[in-house]
Parts: C-alpha cells; sequence; structure tokens
C-alpha cells in the first residue's frame, strides 16, 4: 500500500506558495525596469560617445604616422642630396687636381723637348 513514506518529499509544498499576482509582477518589473533604463541609456550614450571619440583618435594617429613616414622619406630625401653634393665636391676636387696634374706634365714634357 501507500504510506506516508512514499509521498513526494516536495507534496504539500506547492498549497504553501501564496498565489503570484500576476499583475503586481509586471508592476515590479515596470518599476525595475523604470528605474534602471535611464542609467542604462546614459551609459549606452557615453559608451557610443568614447567608441566615435576612439575612432576619431584612431584615424588622427594614422594621419600623423603617414606624416611622419612622409618626414622620414624627406630626411632620406635630404640625406640623399647632401651626400650627392658631398661627392660631386670630391668629383670637382679630382678633376680639378687632374687638370693641374695634365698643365704639370705638359710643361714637363715641353721643359723635356727643350732639353
Amino acid at each position: 500500500g501507500v504510506g506516508p513514506s512514499d509521498a513526494s518529499p516536495d507534496e504539500g509544498v506547492v498549497e504553501d506558495l501564496p498565489l503570484i499576482d500576476e499583475k503586481a509582477v509586471e508592476q515590479l518589473t515596470e518599476g525595475l525596469i523604470s528605474y534602471y533604463l535611464p542609467d542604462l541609456q546614459r551609459s549606452k550614450s557615453a559608451l557610443q560617445e568614447l567608441t566615435q571619440n576612439q575612432v576619431v583618435l584612431l584615424e588622427t594617429l594614422e594621419q600623423e604616422i603617414s606624416k611622419f613616414k612622409e618626414c622620414n622619406s624627406i630626411l632620406d630625401i635630404d640625406a640623399l642630396f647632401s651626400e650627392a653634393k658631398h661627392y660631386h665636391n670630391k668629383l670637382v676636387n679630382i678633376r680639378n687636381e687632374m687638370m693641374m696634374l695634365h698643365e704639370k706634365t705638359s710643361k714637363l714634357k715641353v721643359s723635356v723637348i727643350n732639353i
């Protein structure tokens, strides 16, 4: 037979629970939402603003980086030009020396012929 020991432990508990008032739950939910919603909306707009600012910041950084890259290449070009100038001067000096040597050898030739 079915004795009291066979009864489910949950039996009898259900009757103890008060009936849930759907309207009260709805009102509580609405109350909670209306309490927290403005804060959440403020947070959302603050986050959106932050995200937009970050996008702007990233774009600005990218522009600055490209400027630096341009500057670097300009500096490289400057270095190249100054190097070219340096070597050009060297070449001019060598040419002058060659011309002087040529003159000297010509004079020597003349003096050798005259001997």
